[in-house]
């Protein structure tokens, strides 16, 4: 049996809600705001619902990942787009929304809220430009020295092979080799860098590949 929940999401306590294919009330409760209890909540109950939704929020972002990392189905939902759906419903309380929720997560009719991982936002921090402001100057660029040392020797390295041994030529590469040419090897491998790692994050972010190009882009 396929079986659907909603959490209604508080700073003290979960309100859970879960339902059938059909849409009938399985079972309803009360657990502690963390992803610890929620996983205990439907174990208790032998429950395993294919589908988890909450709202964003203050708390979206750090349940979303213990849910992800306890392996539960859970998706965070555009909050504003569930308020129109919950707000026609007679039953407005804690346990009215986490059934509404239930429901929405059953129909599908939510949308999606994306959630950085915490390996995503690690490596956002490392391809965060450095920036400098002096009176009239202002520049950004550079690799920036916060995150993980090793990260960036790694992204160094991997840029330095790009440059020198990769035989294949991409888009990226024409780009470092020009910018060897103007500005000397050293800085063009540490923006080669920056820029492997921004590639890095999109192809994560939308779980994708990379593509060569078979000539080099002018």
């Amino acid at each position: 049996m396929k079986l659907y929940a909603g959490l209604d999401v508080s700073l003290k306590e979960i309100s859970i809600c879960v339902v059938d294919g059909e849409g009938k009330t399985i079972a309803q409760g009360n657990c502690p705001a963390d992803p610890e209890g929620v996983m205990g909540w439907f174990r208790n109950r032998s429950l395993a619902p294919q589908q988890i939704v909450h709202e964003s929020g203050m708390l979206s972002i750090w349940l979303q990942r213990g849910m992800s990392r306890l392996g539960l189905p859970a998706t965070c939902i555009d909050a504003r787009k569930a308020h129109k759906s919950l707000s026609a419903r007679l039953n407005k309380s804690d346990v009215g929304d986490a059934e509404g929720l239930a429901q929405l997560a059953r129909t599908g009719w939510f949308t999606p809220v994306h959630i950085r991982s915490e390996g995503a936002d690690r490596l956002r921090g490392l391809v965060t430009p450095k920036r400098h402001q002096s009176g009239a100057v202002d520049w950004s660029g550079r690799l920036s020295k916060c995150g993980d040392g090793v990260m960036r020797s790694l992204l160094f390295e991997a840029a330095t092979t790009l440059i020198t041994r990769v035989r294949k030529f991409s888009a990226l590469k024409s780009w470092a080799i020009r910018l060897a040419g103007r500005r000397g090897f050293a800085k063009a491998a540490v923006a080669a860098a920056r820029k492997l790692a921004v590639l890095m994050l999109t192809m994560w972010k939308k779980e994708t590949e990379f593509n060569w190009q078979k000539e080099a882009v002018a």
